[in-house]
């Protein structure tokens, strides 16, 4: 039998950074916790990474990126651009594979994690959800098929989000331009207010909502005459964002064995290309 993968988990502290820890510590046949992180002057810091779920790990949650990558083969990052950048270098620097859950990256920070992916292997992904992966090849699908058709993106999100439209609304957004045969940078209206005349035929359009709890919800109208076409995804949980998490550290621990670069996506992961 295989060894565990050694998995560090940056922003430990934080909800997804709880459930990752949760699922890994789930799964102890084909993962180990080796490191947790969180950022400077973090409140957690010292404290098992475990203890907010009843679990002694024996890991403690500290701010040395350098040590946490030295001792894992995977770090799994689901916090912001400027930390995320901070750790794909070191990750790069130490040949670490990465899996990459943050959104919000500027077009220079996607350059550089081009760069860095040809000296650690990384899996960067809106959206881990293996649902909304699939969701992502039905609307690629859907807008090649139902040309002419009015395309609108909807999303709603927990109050605490900073980034909108979401990341995951922004890949569908992608996904529906792809298939559309257009540049989603052409196409895409972000914002309708006042007088702002009728829809013009081609764009693609994002609606962002947000309050309460909501995990993540998010749905793709596919608006023509007579009819109208939804594909929705709802999350209940976390814990489906984490379970693909831990299947993109599986597969991009592999490409770190045999020694491959470069970044992947969940398309790669679930094999739906």
């Amino acid at each position: 039998m295989a060894a565990p993968i050694r998995v560090a988990i940056a922003g430990a502290g934080g909800r997804m950074g709880q459930m990752l820890v949760e699922s890994t510590l789930a799964s102890p046949t084909s993962f180990v916790l080796t490191a947790a992180l969180e950022m400077a002057g973090a409140p957690l810091l010292g404290r098992d990474a475990g203890a907010a779920i009843g679990r002694t790990t024996g890991v403690l949650i500290a701010d040395d990126i350098e040590a946490a990558i030295r001792q894992s083969e995977v770090l799994i990052d689901f916090t912001r651009p400027e930390g995320t950048m901070r750790h794909a270098r070191c990750c790069a620097e130490h040949h670490c594979a990465l899996v990459v859950g943050t959104t919000g990256f500027s077009e220079a920070n996607k350059a550089e994690l081009a760069q860095l992916a040809q000296h650690a292997p990384m899996v960067v992904a809106a959206n881990m959800s293996v649902g909304v992966n699939v969701l992502l090849k039905l609307v690629r699908l859907a807008a090649q098929r139902l040309s002419g058709y009015d395309i609108e993106v909807v999303e709603i999100h927990h109050k605490h989000k900073v980034d909108a439209p979401s990341g995951t609304a922004l890949a569908l957004g992608e996904a529906a331009a792809e298939g559309a045969g257009v540049k989603l940078a052409d196409a895409a209206v972000y914002a309708r207010e006042g007088q702002c005349g009728e829809r013009q035929p081609g764009t693609i359009g994002f609606a962002t909502l947000r309050g309460g709890d909501v995990v993540g919800e998010h749905t793709v109208l596919f608006c023509g005459e007579g009819e109208r076409v939804e594909l929705t995804h709802r999350a209940g949980s976390r814990r489906n964002f984490a379970v693909g998490a831990l299947r993109a550290a599986q597969f991009v621990a592999a490409r770190r064995a045999e020694g491959s670069g470069g970044i992947y996506t969940m398309e790669d992961v679930l094999g739906l290309r």
